[in-house]
This record gives C-alpha cells, sequence and structure tokens, in this order.
C-alpha cells in the first residue's frame, strides 16, 4: 500500500514539474523578443507608405505580440520574432492605408525573413503621385521572397525589373490592373519555381519572350488585356502543369501552338480578341482536360469538323464566336455531357441544325445567330421554353421555325416559320372562310323563314313555272 501511494506521490511531482515547464516555455514564447534592427526597420517601412505622421513605435510597441499591427504577420526563428508578411492597402478596414506621397524606403529590403509581400490599391493617382516599382535591392529578399503582388495600383507605372529574376524561390508573381508598360523581361524565365504568373490588365508591349522551358511547375499563367504582339513562342507548350492559361484580349498573331497538346491538365484556354490564323490546331483534341475554350473574335478560319470534338468530355464552355468557322455544325458536339454554354455566333457555319444538341443535358445557352444555317430548326417547345433568350439565332435567313410546335412566348428571336407551313395553314384558313361564307349564306335564307332543303325546292318549283310561262308565250306569239 506505501509503495502504491510513493509512485503516486512521484508520478504527481513528475506532472507537476511538466506542468510547470510546460507553463514557463510557453510564456518564454509569448513575449519572445523582436529584433531592434528588424522593428525598426518595418516602422520605417510602414511609415514610407503611409506617412511620417504613422508612429508605429508608439502605437504599436510589440507589432509581433499583443499589439499587432493589420497587415503584418510574423514567424519565430532562433527564438527572435521576424516579419513574414507584409500587406499594404486597404483589404480590411483596419489596414493600413496608402499616403498619397509615397516612397519606397530602403529598410523595406532589410525584412531578412519576408516571405510575402502585396500592395493592393496603393498607388492611386498617375498624373499626380506616379511611382515605379525599385529596381535594386531585391537580390536580399531573394532566399525568402516566395509571393510578391501588385494589384489595382493606377499610380504604378515603368517597367517590370529586370532583377526580379533573382527572386529564385518565388512561387506568386501578380501584377494585376496596374498601369506598368514595356516588355516582359526574359529574366522572369529565372523563376522555374513559379505556380502563377499573372501580368494582366496593364500596358505591356512586344512579343512573349521564349522563356517558358524550365517553368514546369507554373499552373496559372494570365497575360490578358495587354499590348502584346507577335507569334507566340514555342515553350508554352512546356507549361505541362498549367492549368489556367489566359492570353485574351491583346494583339498576337500567328498560328495556335501545335504544342498546345502537350498541356493535358491545362483546364481554361481563354485566346479571345486577338489576331491568330490557320484555323482550329488538331492538338486541341488532344487537351482533354479542358473545361473551357474560348477562341472568339480571332481570324481563325477552318472547317469546324476539323476536330473530334467528342474528345474533349470535360468541356462546359465552347465559345467559338466570330472566328470564320465554315460547314456543318458537327453532331459530334451533342456529346459533350458536360456542356453548359455553346457560342457559333458570326461564323460562315451552313446545313441544318443537328436536333440532338437538344439532348445535351446541362446546356443552358446556345448562340448560333449571324450564319448561313438553313432548314428546319427541330427542337421540342420544352427546349425553347428552357432556353428562353439564351437560344440565339437571328440572322441565318433560310432558317425556319415549326409553326406548331410551340407556343408564340417561345418563338425563337428573328426566326422566321418554316414557309409550308404557312402555306398550308393559310390555306386551310382559307378553306374555313370559304365553308363560312357559304353557310352564312344559308343560314339568311333560313332566316327569312325557310329551311335550306325547302329553299332550294321553293327555287326549283319556280324556275319550273317560269320556263313553262316563258314556252306558253312563245307558242301564242308564234
Amino acid at each position: 500500500m506505501k509503495s502504491i501511494r510513493a509512485i503516486s506521490h512521484v508520478i504527481f511531482v513528475v506532472f507537476f514539474l511538466s506542468l510547470g515547464a510546460w507553463c514557463y516555455g510557453q510564456v518564454e514564447f509569448d513575449v519572445a523578443p523582436m529584433e531592434k534592427a528588424e522593428q525598426q526597420a518595418l516602422y520605417s517601412t510602414i511609415q514610407g507608405f503611409v506617412g511620417n505622421s504613422w508612429n508605429g513605435s508608439d502605437l504599436y510597441p510589440d507589432p509581433c505580440g499583443w499589439t499587432p499591427i493589420q497587415g503584418v504577420s510574423c514567424d519565430l526563428f532562433n527564438g527572435f520574432w521576424y516579419v513574414t508578411v507584409l500587406n499594404i492597402g486597404p483589404v480590411h478596414d483596419n489596414s493600413l492605408i496608402c499616403a498619397q506621397n509615397l516612397e519606397f524606403r530602403p529598410q523595406l529590403f532589410e525584412l531578412k525573413h519576408l516571405k510575402s509581400l502585396s500592395f493592393f490599391n496603393c498607388f492611386q493617382s498617375q498624373k499626380s503621385f506616379p511611382i515605379t516599382i525599385p529596381t535594386g535591392n531585391w537580390e536580399k529578399l531573394a532566399d525568402t521572397l516566395e509571393s510578391l503582388e501588385f494589384r489595382s495600383n493606377p499610380g504604378l507605372i515603368g517597367n517590370i525589373p529586370s532583377s526580379f529574376g533573382v527572386l529564385k524561390n518565388l512561387k506568386s508573381l501578380v501584377l494585376l490592373e496596374n498601369s506598368l508598360t514595356g516588355e516582359i523581361p526574359p529574366n522572369i524565365g529565372n523563376l522555374i519555381k513559379l505556380k502563377r504568373l499573372v501580368l494582366a490588365e496593364n500596358y505591356f508591349t512586344g512579343r512573349i519572350p521564349d522563356i517558358f522551358g524550365g517553368m514546369s511547375e507554373l499552373l496559372i499563367f494570365d497575360l490578358s488585356r495587354n499590348f502584346l504582339s507577335g507569334n507566340l513562342p514555342l515553350t508554352l507548350g512546356s507549361l505541362t502543369s498549367a492549368l489556367k492559361l489566359d492570353l485574351s484580349h491583346n494583339l498576337l498573331q500567328g498560328n495556335v501552338l501545335n504544342e498546345f497538346g502537350n498541356l493535358k491538365n491545362l483546364t481554361l484556354m481563354d485566346l479571345r480578341n486577338n489576331r491568330f490564323s490557320g484555323g482550329l490546331t488538331l492538338s486541341f483534341q488532344e487537351m482533354y482536360s479542358l473545361e473551357e475554350m474560348v477562341l472568339s473574335n480571332n481570324p481563325l478560319g477552318g472547317d469546324i469538323r476539323t476536330l473530334k470534338w467528342e474528345n474533349l468530355q470535360n468541356l462546359a464552355i465552347l465559345e467559338l464566336s466570330n472566328i470564320g468557322l465554315i460547314g456543318e455544325i458537327p453532331e459530334s458536339i451533342s456529346k459533350l455531357k458536360r456542356l453548359r454554354f455553346l457560342g457559333l455566333s458570326d461564323n460562315n457555319l451552313t446545313g441544318n441544325l443537328p436536333p440532338k444538341l437538344e439532348t445535351l443535358p446541362c446546356l443552358n445557352a446556345l448562340y448560333l445567330s449571324g450564319n448561313n444555317l438553313t432548314g428546319e430548326i427541330k427542337f421540342s417547345n420544352e427546349f425553347y421554353g428552357k432556353m428562353g433568350r439564351r437560344f440565339g439565332a437571328w440572322n441565318n435567313p433560310n432558317l425556319c421555325y415549326q409553326v406548331g410546335v410551340m407556343s408564340t412566348s417561345n418563338v425563337p428571336y428573328g426566326v422566321k416559320p418554316c414557309q409550308e407551313e404557312v402555306n398550308l395553314l393559310e390555306s386551310s384558313k382559307k378553306t374555313e372562310v370559304l365553308h363560312g361564307d357559304v353557310n352564312q349564306e344559308s343560314n339568311s335564307i333560313a332566316s327569312i323563314g325557310f329551311s335550306s332543303d325547302a329553299t332550294n325546292g321553293f327555287w326549283w318549283t319556280f324556275l319550273t313555272k317560269v320556263l313553262l310561262m316563258g314556252l306558253f308565250i312563245d307558242y301564242y306569239i308564234i
């Protein structure tokens, strides 16, 4: 019994000491210090963006502890707090708001463990207070920086610094909705760990550099809404991990790459509003993961029947409007059971409309206007009711709809009724009208007191008497 008590006592003491050690360690963790140089670098960096009136040491004496700064995150390294995330701009209500006349201070590059740096809606005035991205000191962040973003900054002008190429650990580079100009620097190709490269909605010009051979980890690639020109670089076919490729709204030209067939993981390809030509490349039908293919407003040309559309079973959006397609709409498109949107407007498509398009279970928008489609649309009234105004087939002069199939509320806009049915209907109506007139005359006669049979007998009797009287008169005169 005594031995049991002794063991219990030992266990209690060990537990108490362990608890004390844990609590002691937790206290040490909570009050871990921040290097003075790191703290001063943080205060000076923020002050450069929000204005000199911001007094960080008074407002936030412990920026990584009990007085945290919105937009700033820290981690422990060797027992000291260091800044790892710095977000400048009105992301939240109490975020750091940029001043009009601001600056990038060199202390920014003294944050030796910085992993993520972003500026949102910070540089506002391109005319009054324009600012450029600093070209130097980025090498100081080369070992740590993984994410660099400038979003929605109309006052941010100038070129992309070629020194970005030293950021060897960068995984995300986003320069979205700014006023940046110039060409894309070839040094961007050094960023082989990039998973996201977004340079959309700026004023970049020139060719897309042929630098993507080593960027096999890239998932998101977006150069849309710039003024990029020239042919596509062949190394785009090396982006074998890519999920999204958006080159829309540029001045790009030439053929679409055969190398796109290597992009087996791509789910979105948007090439609209460019100057691509050369028809639908066969490599498209090898992109089995595609969910959205948008090629509209390019002078591509070619026959829509070139591709085996049934290969693209994951397609949900297929937008091929205004690309100069010819030929008949292939019935194989009706095998794309996940298709929700089909746009084929403003091409030179001919022939009849495949009735099996109605069987697509997910289809909720079908646009075929501005072609040379012919014949009768053989869709059901239920289909027209389901689609409503999302079915467009106007400006097809020789296309018509069945008159008796649908209600007047579901008649497709801009499509005429089939003429043979109209003629038959009009003929039927005329016959009805004619019979109606005859019956009306009979009824009029009957209304004065004679039945139709009686009337017929009366008139025959009357005519007989007239004839006999005529003969009698002739005989008498002779």
